[in-house]
This record gives C-alpha cells, structure tokens and sequence, in this order.
C-alpha cells in the first residue's frame, strides 16, 4: 500500500445506498462482523504512525483488511460476469458492503484510526470501479494514462467528484483486463487520486492472485 493520509472530506466520499441483500443469496458477501473483526485486530496491532515504516509488521493487518473487502466485491463481479447476478442485484450487493465498511471508525487510538481513514479512502474508488464495471459507462478507448492525467487535473481544478469518475473509469478498465502503466504512476501528487490508485491498483494486485473466488459463494462472517 502506498503512503497513508488524512481522512477524506464528504465531498471525496462516494455515497452510500442503503444496505439490501441480493435476492437469492442467503449470505452477504461482508458482514460488519467480519469489519469489526478487522477493527479489532487493527486496534490491537499496536500500529503507530513512527512505525509505518518499520519492520515490526504492524502495518500489515491494514492491507489485509483492504484486500478482504476488494475479495468481496470481486465475488460480486465475478457472479455478475457468469450472469449468476442481475447488474441491479451486484449494484445492492456492492452498497451493502459500502454501508459497512465506510461507517465512521473510532477505535480510540489516532494512529489507528487515521490509518482506516485512509483505508476507507482507498476503497472509495474499489466501491466506484465496480459500480462503473457493472453499469458500464466507462471509456473503453481512451488509454488508461490519459485517464490518470485528467483525474489529477480534476482534482487540482477542486472538480473531486470528476476525479473519483476518471480513476472509477481506470479501475473499471482495470476490471476488464487493462492494467496501469507505471508511467502513470509516476506524476501524481500526493492527494486523493494517489490513494484511489491506490485502491484500484489493490484490485489488480487481487485479480493476479488466486481466483478461486470467482466460484466462491456469499460470506459466512468469519475470516
């Protein structure tokens, strides 16, 4: 994971629908006992923002804990592509899982809490990818490159809703089979398009690992 910030502002935030189970699953695909599991090992991991950079491995259940939620939403795309999902029943299943894992997180330690700040920042832009590879809207043609380079100038012109639909074009490209040059990569500032690479880059990383969980079924609250 890239260099954590700050909390976004509402205006970053990408809206949360109501929560609403897909029809003819008896499961969710996350459950908030599973995030607050998650939480909870976060809190207890003794992170500190002096020891980000460390060796001591407390950093680590933050990445974890992301990866978790992007498994979860692959599971949903993946159901969608095999048409096992209505576009409508994956979008419902989506905002169940935004509803929980965006809520405020107050564990009482800063550190900790401004790193799931930041956590919750990147997984903005896994929750608007997978939206817009689902309802497919999204630019098909342009290179991703061009994309990263007008997200950044959104976000530099304060249009933050313009830049979250740019890098949403990117990671539902990213969803399709593309992938992010490192080019890219290398002229974005710190800021909110950094962390939303972040977060599709973390969708990418996923999809190269093992895709058992294309066959999986909804969760079971257990991790």
């Amino acid at each position: 994971m890239g260099k954590k910030k700050a909390a976004p502002s509402e205006a970053g935030m990408v809206p949360v629908a109501p929560a609403c189970s897909a029809p003819g699953y008896h499961m969710p695909f996350y459950t908030s006992e599973r995030w607050n599991n998650w939480v909870g090992k976060a809190k207890e991991s003794g992170f500190t923002i002096d020891s980000a950079e460390g060796k001591d491995g407390s950093a680590a259940v933050f990445t974890y804990m992301e990866d978790d939620v992007i498994l979860a939403c692959l599971k949903v795309i993946a159901k969608f592509e095999r048409k096992v999902m209505a576009a409508s029943d994956a979008l419902d299943a989506l905002s169940e899982i935004k509803e929980i894992v965006l809520a405020r997180v107050e564990t009482g330690n800063n550190d900790v809490d401004l790193m799931l700040e930041s956590i919750q920042l990147s997984l903005n832009s896994v929750f608007a990818s997978c939206e817009m590879y689902i309802e497919g809207g999204f630019d098909r043609k342009k290179s991703i490159e061009d994309l990263v380079s007008e997200a950044v100038a959104a976000e530099k012109a304060e249009d933050i809703s313009g830049a979250l639909w740019h890098i949403a074009e990117v990671g539902a490209r990213v969803l399709s089979g593309g992938s992010i040059p490192e080019k890219a990569m290398e002229s974005v500032p710190d800021g909110f398009v950094a962390e939303w690479l972040d977060g599709v880059d973390s969708i990418s990383a996923a999809m190269l690992g093992d895709t058992s969980y294309k066959y999986d079924e909804a969760d079971d609250g257990e991790d």
